[in-house]
Order: structure tokens, then C-alpha cells, then sequence
């Protein structure tokens, strides 16, 4: 433990021994989401916010009722992907805030909706940051939720931490590209299941001759998820026209089919 130590375990990035356990943040606000699920990566640009998105879309055409809490706090993407802006609403006291929904009524909350310009940089350290990913689980009016998926920003800094020991994660999904290595994430999520993999920009298939190449080189993804005991990897390619529709804030009509091994996985768990 750290001469420094605040005590406060929620809001700290350190692996000590002495780490408390945190208490329930479950309150009216958050104790009817059913199922949270955690979108995490080891490093930024592997298509993390991409999958959450793609995630969130396949759960509501599943019928279930969907909501995303984006914890990137300081790389807000999840109001552009579905083409929302503008700023969230509260109640008279301004003690609730009410989460903006997508046109096909997927819940959200981002950053973004609290700040007076979309553009301001954030700039907070990281326990501030923490702090404001609890906010949005507690003082959000999320009603009833069958599944709950947190963009986590990359690594395994403060505010994956928070995510992982203070609010109720039922799963974990690893957002990975070619070569790069996942087990510093597995590591860090003590006690809660890895559901599965997701290798991003896998292969491009020649849109011409239908062959397949592996631009960053075959990976060793399964080998590693076998290593690590987890049982589902799902596999997307690079494609160009997936960047256009989040660009243009259209998430919600990208085929997910890519995902389906994966979100069977988070149902299950």
C-alpha cells in the first residue's frame, strides 16, 4: 500500500493486496439492468468502440432492451456512431439524468451529452475520470435493461479498473487486431469470465476475386485463446465501408453477423 493511499479503492489504479472489496452501487437508478458487459482492449485503434456499437445493435434486434455506457471518457465515441448530439436531460433537481436513446431505443451515455461543445478536450486525471464512469452508472435513470455493454477505454488503467471492481460486470469482451497480445487484459479482470475474443481488421477479402489476405499476417488468436481458457473468438475483416456508416452515424444498419458466436456467449453467461 502506497504512503499515499486515499483509501478509496474504487477510484485507484494500484494491484495492491490490501485492495477492499467495493461495496453494491446497485440503486433506483441501475437495479433492473439484468446483464452488464464490459468491451475492453489492450491498446487504442483495434475497433473497440466499433464492436460495442455492433454489440448494442444486435442485442436490440434481438428484442432485448439495450443500453451503452461509454467509460472512454476521454475518447467519447458513442453518440457519432449512432448519429446523436446534443446534451442529456435531468430532472428539476438535476440530481438524475435521463440517457438519450437511438432511433431503434438503445439507451446511452456519453460524455459528449455534458459538455458545452462535443470538441472541448477532457482533460482529467485519471481518479476524476474514474469518478465519472460511477456517476454514470449511479445517477443515470436507465430503467429497466436486459443488457448493459461498457466501452472501456484501452488498457488497464484507472477507469477499466473501476469498471471491473465496482460495478456488477457479468463478462468481459476483448477487442484484439493481428499480433497483438490480450493476456494483460485477461490478467487484470480477476474473478470475472472472459465471454470471448474479438479479432478486428482479421483478413481483407478481395471484393473482386473473393480471395482472402491476411494484410497484418496470420495471428496465433486461437492458439491464445485456447491457452487462455477462453472458448470464443469471432473474427471480423477489414472493411471500409463499416468506417462510412459509424462516420455517418449508422451504426444501426451494419450487419453483425460477425458477432453472432460472441453475443451467444454473453447470452449464455
Amino acid at each position: 500500500m502506497s504512503e499515499a493511499c486515499s483509501h478509496d479503492c474504487s477510484s485507484c489504479g494500484s494491484d495492491c493486496a490490501e485492495r477492499e472489496v467495493p461495496q453494491n452501487t446497485r440503486n433506483d437508478n441501475n437495479k433492473n439492468i439484468k446483464k452488464v458487459i464490459a468491451v475492453v482492449s489492450g491498446k487504442g485503434g483495434v475497433g473497440k468502440s466499433l464492436v460495442t456499437s455492433m454489440l448494442a445493435v444486435k442485442s436490440r434486434r434481438e428484442g432485448l432492451k439495450t443500453a451503452v455506457l461509454d467509460a472512454d471518457i476521454t475518447g467519447p465515441s458513442i453518440p457519432k456512431s449512432f448519429g446523436l448530439s446534443g446534451k442529456a436531460t435531468c430532472n428539476e433537481t438535476g440530481t438524475v439524468i435521463y440517457p438519450p436513446e437511438t432511433k431503434t431505443g438503445i439507451k446511452t451515455m456519453s460524455l459528449n451529452y455534458l459538455l458545452d461543445n462535443e470538441t472541448d478536450p477532457v482533460i482529467w486525471r485519471g481518479p476524476v475520470i474514474a469518478s465519472a464512469v460511477k456517476q454514470f452508472w449511479e445517477d443515470v435513470d436507465w430503467e429497466d435493461i436486459d443488457c448493459m455493454f461498457i466501452d472501456c477505454p484501452p488498457g488497464t488503467g484507472d477507469v477499466p479498473l473501476t469498471v471491473f471492481q465496482t460495478l456488477p460486470v457479468d463478462g468481459i469482451i476483448v477487442v484484439t487486431s493481428p499480433q497483438d497480445l490480450v493476456s494483460m487484459i485477461v490478467e487484470k479482470a480477476v474473478n470475472i469470465p472472459v465471454l470471448g475474443i474479438v479479432e478486428n481488421m482479421s483478413y481483407f477479402k478481395c471484393p473482386d476475386c473473393g480471395n482472402i489476405h491476411y494484410i497484418y499476417g496470420k495471428s496465433n488468436i486461437d492458439e491464445t485463446a485456447r491457452e487462455l481458457g477462453i472458448k470464443t473468438v469471432a473474427k471480423m475483416p477489414i472493411d471500409p465501408e463499416v468506417a462510412k456508416y459509424i462516420d455517418a452515424g449508422r451504426a444501426e444498419e451494419l450487419d453483425t453477423a460477425a458477432l453472432d458466436s460472441v453475443f451467444e456467449a454473453i447470452k449464455n453467461c
